[in-house]
């Protein structure tokens, strides 16, 4: 059935898949249920290779940096999962943060026991069996805390405490409004030599490409956008705004589409005079760090 469902949805034009999800967004459908279908998906986190490589390659980013032995750690926007708190343990966290905007997590233990074997060929500690009883246990054996408030859960972190921040394919999605505010937050939790990896997709979720931008604020930041939404800032204007609030910034990787995969012409007339070079980037890999002070 799956299989079905996303063949269909591949061939549905972007305007089609809008008016779909604007519709079934509105149904009393649980997210469980939509998730079956592979729809409204928040990833893939729940499969141990997968969770472990988006891990380590965040991980593996920040330690060109830092050395994190012993370290506090936070994912921002873990989705359905607790796969990265297990990661992270496995690597020597003495705490951790998995912070959301809703409690989505899969409570199905046979991912975590699955997880806990991967881990294992990997050549780290095996979990006890005890340890992987619930997702309370999980946590709880992880040293790991996971909130559901977004920013505000971001504002109850201690100043200075976190060593190491990530986040894979969330920045885009969090709203325009407090898109400045959660970097300040982060900014603030750092510890001074603190770091951050994280991974930013600058395409719409309609098809991939820069349909989100023909729409006007009014439509775009109001409720009908909120089974697709992404906050259609873009590649120079994110650089801008990581400075602003008080971070260096250091691209690792860029990928470009050869040419707009949207008419300039189709564009909204906020971002039709943008740059080639800006519409162009479709996501980056970047590298946060504290901006230090000097007196």
């Amino acid at each position: 059935m799956a299989s079905i469902v996303k063949t269909i949805a591949a061939r549905v034009p972007w305007w089609g898949k809008v008016g779909a999800k604007i519709f079934l967004a509105r149904l009393p459908v649980s997210y469980q249920s939509w998730k079956r279908l592979h729809l409204f998906e928040h990833g893939a986190m729940q499969d141990p290779a997968y969770a472990y490589g988006v891990f380590q390659r965040h991980f593996d980013a920040a330690q060109s940096r830092k050395t994190l032995n012993n370290f506090v750690g936070l994912e921002l926007g873990p989705g359905d999962s607790l796969l990265s708190a297990m990661a992270a343990h496995a690597h020597g966290s003495s705490a951790y943060y998995l912070v959301d905007a809703a409690w989505n997590i899969d409570a199905d233990i046979k991912n975590y026991r699955a997880m806990a074997g991967f881990l294992v060929a990997q050549g780290f500690p095996m979990f006890a069996e005890a340890d992987l009883e619930s997702v309370e246990t999980i946590l709880e054996r992880c040293r790991a805390c996971y909130v559901t408030s977004g920013l505000d859960s971001l504002r109850a972190i201690p100043t200075g405490s976190v060593d190491f921040v990530w986040s894979h394919s969330v920045l885009q999605h969090v709203r325009y409004s407090a898109f400045l505010q959660t970097l300040r937050e982060l900014r603030r939790i750092h510890r001074p030599d603190g770091v951050s990896s994280h991974w930013i997709d600058l395409q719409d979720c309609m098809g991939g490409a820069l349909n989100n931008l023909r729409f006007g604020d009014a439509i775009w930041e109001s409720s009908l956008s909120s089974g697709f939404y992404t906050n259609r800032i873009r590649y120079s204007q994110m650089l801008s705004l990581f400075r602003e609030a008080g971070f260096e910034a250091d691209v690792l990787t860029i990928k470009r589409w050869d040419r707009l995969p949207t008419p300039r012409g189709k564009l909204n007339t906020r971002f039709r005079d943008l740059s080639d070079e800006d519409l162009l980037v479709r996501c980056f890999h970047v590298i946060l760090m504290p901006v230090r002070h000097t007196n």
